[in-house]
């Protein structure tokens, strides 16, 4: 099973916007620290409210999600990159960079969720903004964007080491 690093965001109820958000990101090409260069991807769909989502998939990363110290670095440089991009994107509702991301809130629940602004990382539109009550926890990202700054991708040896795991387990065992 692979892990996709990528921004997700929720455009709305018109396809349309989420086709003009993902062209935005198209055809977009960075070189990263390690020399690679990272091509996004961009595609659309629906999710089960019907609204539409873009996701934006840079590539050269790791499909296994973050198994090194240097996949969590290139990923949060990635991620930074991404976000500047997002600052000039078209409309979008609300959106946000990491692994497995995909429809990680549809709107109503984004809406009844009271932990939307303990997010790092999502960036709601002004109105949504408001309906969650202006929540100090956000600041300006953009113009009329909101945001709990991104912290960046982390490396936890514990979820990606079985020998670690093993030795976690021993002590645990031992307690």
């Amino acid at each position: 099973m692979a892990w996709v690093f990528s921004l997700s965001a929720e455009c709305g109820t018109e396809q349309s916007q989420a086709e003009q958000f993902a062209e935005h990101f198209r055809n977009i090409t960075w070189t990263i620290d390690n020399g690679i260069e990272s091509p996004c991807q961009a595609d659309v769909f629906a999710d089960l409210e019907g609204n539409w989502w873009c996701r934006v998939c840079p590539s050269g990363l790791s499909q296994i999600g973050i198994d090194a110290p240097e996949s969590a670095y290139l990923m949060t440089e990635l991620g930074i990159l991404l976000y500047q991009r997002l600052r000039s994107a078209p409309a979008f509702r609300y959106g946000i960079v990491g692994v497995e991301v995909d429809e990680f809130r549809t709107y109503s629940e984004l809406i009844d969720d009271g932990t939307v602004a303990s997010l790092p990382g999502i960036v709601v539109d002004r109105y949504i903004w408001q309906l969650l009550g202006s929540p100090s926890a956000l600041r300006n990202f953009a113009t009329g964007y909101f945001w709990k700054p991104y912290e960046g991708e982390v490396y936890k040896p514990l979820v990606t080491s079985s020998e670690l795991k093993n030795k976690m387990s021993e002590l645990l065992m031992a307690a």
